[in-house]
């Protein structure tokens, strides 16, 4: 697929993450985590700009080693409560205002899916661009008969107590995984959201959707890429 688009992805990096200190740097397999992520945005086949948003100075230093532009982040966009849209908007502010730079579509990638590669990268934005999406994000399927607490009463969430089926014949759910997402630089702007109307899902195996947020994380991750490459 020829794309003539200016793809951005933006990798949000914060220094300061409490139940992994220095996570976003930490060595898996021997390199620093946010490198499998710049290493991916870097292969892929459509995206022309890879840029890191960080507040910390040893992440900046192994994001340029690693080939990423950096674009510093102020401390007000770097606390634990810092939701990821302000942070891309922040960095499309200055691209824009410092480079003249305006992207015709931007994606999103977190540092803490290690396993998500430059082949789901790319199958993504061709997803996107095929079925000419507003917005994409990438997911992953499970089965399970889902509750909630409603009331102080127990209700289902995705079946009908009446109609229960069996595992295997029940229709797969899908959830976030947190590895991708897609969006038309229009949106962000006019809608100040990472996500359209039209919202594409590109699906991806439940095995490198991995989300590192504990250290129990980091040895599921390596025994995955210790296998992956023996």
């Amino acid at each position: 697929m020829k794309n003539k688009q200016k793809i951005l992805a933006i990798i949000p990096a914060r220094g300061g993450s409490k139940r992994i200190p220095k996570k976003n740097i930490k060595l898996l397999m021997g390199k620093p985590l946010i490198t499998y992520t710049i290493e991916a945005a870097l292969k892929s086949k459509y995206i022309n700009k890879v840029v890191v948003s960080t507040d910390d100075g040893e992440i900046a230093g192994i994001s340029e080693k690693y080939g990423a532009e950096v674009i510093k982040r102020p401390k007000k966009l770097a606390k634990d409560t810092t939701l990821t849209f302000p942070v891309v908007e922040h960095a499309l502010e200055c691209l824009a205002k410092n480079e003249n730079y305006k992207p015709d579509m931007v994606i999103w990638l977190e540092p803490t899916s290690p396993l998500r590669g430059e082949f789901h990268v790319d199958k993504a934005i061709e997803q996107f661009l095929k079925d000419r999406c507003d917005s994409l994000l990438s997911v992953c399927s499970f089965v399970a008969f889902l509750w909630e607490i409603k009331n102080n009463k127990a209700a289902p969430l995705n079946y009908n107590l009446k109609k229960r089926l069996r595992t295997q014949d029940k229709k797969p759910d899908y959830r976030e995984n947190g590895a991708i997402y897609i969006t038309k630089y229009e949106i962000i702007v006019r809608k100040h959201n990472i996500l359209g109307k039209k919202i594409g899902l590109y699906i991806m195996p439940e095995q490198d959707s991995a989300d590192i947020n504990t250290e129990e994380d980091f040895i599921a991750c390596e025994d995955i890429l210790r296998n992956k490459n023996p």
